[in-house]
């Protein structure tokens, strides 16, 4: 499961960071009682995508920090499972990051790296870095990138440059694996790209994988459909996706995902009557400056995966 939660924030002051707005004196009035509503709608949608049992694999964007994921897992109904917790602060100016969180009775973590591209090592990167992480999941090993890339505030072309940049460096990344594993690496990146399927930057990185059997953008189907995870004056955007290598989707033995896997999960508590535009909305906890008490700005998306041996087909 990916989940953009929209501003996951504590209500303390971070000196470091530009997180003013979300404290209780702040433009939001960001205080406990909101705070902890929100941790329990972000259960809510979780337990929901699981449906009979709890996801294995979370991943998140819009986490202010590892305390807020910790609040998550011990404040709710998900401390009756045991989930582990990848985070690492990232340069972002308003201090969100991108997390993992994962089941340990079914996923055990081998090594993970957050990434920024080469060009912008240094103070000059003020944005999400990228989880890289290599789990190794029963008696497979997958390996996850988690995304969650500059926004197009001021235009379409706002940050144009710097999501290619970062596209770029997961295809060489990716490479490295398919190298590594003469070529049979087995590849998920998912998150928010602030990217359609069509645009340069996603077929950037599809492109850009020379080794192996490539990458397959699972929601290209859907979003050619005019679905979406986001809406952006009354249109459905799919700027949260799930990319996988052809590797997984084609594997006879081990973690596989079959064909029509991916899904947007849409229960009706996630969704409003749009106040301006026709149709339904993800219900949100912020409208504009006014805090509304929803869940997130997004829509989850999920992929089932599974597991066989040579010998079993299912």
């Amino acid at each position: 499961m990916f989940y953009n939660v929209e501003n996951l924030f504590d209500v303390y002051d971070d000196s470091l960071t530009d997180d003013d707005d979300f404290t209780p004196s702040g433009l939001m009035r960001w205080n406990y009682s909101r705070y902890y509503r929100k941790l329990n709608s972000i259960y809510k949608t979780i337990a929901s995508a699981g449906e009979w049992s709890m996801p294995d694999i979370i991943a998140m964007c819009e986490v202010e920090n590892r305390r807020v994921i910790q609040d998550l897992l011990s404040e709710t109904y998900l401390s009756k499972y045991d989930y582990g917790i990848i985070h690492e602060d990232s340069p972002d100016r308003r201090g969100i990051d991108v997390c993992l969180i994962y089941r340990r009775d079914v996923v055990e973590i081998l090594k993970y790296r957050y990434l920024i591209p080469s060009v912008n090592d240094g103070t000059g990167y003020q944005t999400r870095s990228v989880l890289f992480a290599t789990l190794r999941i029963h008696t497979d090993t997958l390996h996850v990138f988690v995304n969650h890339w500059p926004s197009r505030r001021g235009g379409a072309l706002a940050g144009d440059d710097l999501r290619k940049s970062i596209a770029g460096m997961i295809a060489d990344t990716c490479n490295s694996v398919f190298e590594s594993s003469s070529g049979r690496g087995k590849i998920l990146i998912c998150g928010d790209f602030n990217s359609t399927p069509d645009d340069t930057e996603i077929e950037t990185l599809l492109n850009s994988v020379h080794t192996g059997s490539g990458l397959e953008n699972l929601t290209v189907q859907l979003s050619e459909t005019g679905d979406g995870t986001y809406r952006y004056r009354g249109t459905w955007e799919m700027i949260d996706q799930v990319i996988v290598s052809k590797t997984l989707l084609n594997s006879g033995s081990g973690l596989y995902i079959p064909s029509g896997s991916f899904r947007i999960l849409r229960p009706g508590f996630l969704l409003e009557k749009d106040p301006v535009y026709p149709g339904l909305s993800p219900f949100s906890t912020y409208r504009g400056y006014r805090y509304h008490g929803g869940y997130s700005d997004h829509l989850p998306v999920i992929v089932d995966l599974f597991m066989r041996d040579s010998c079993r087909q299912e």
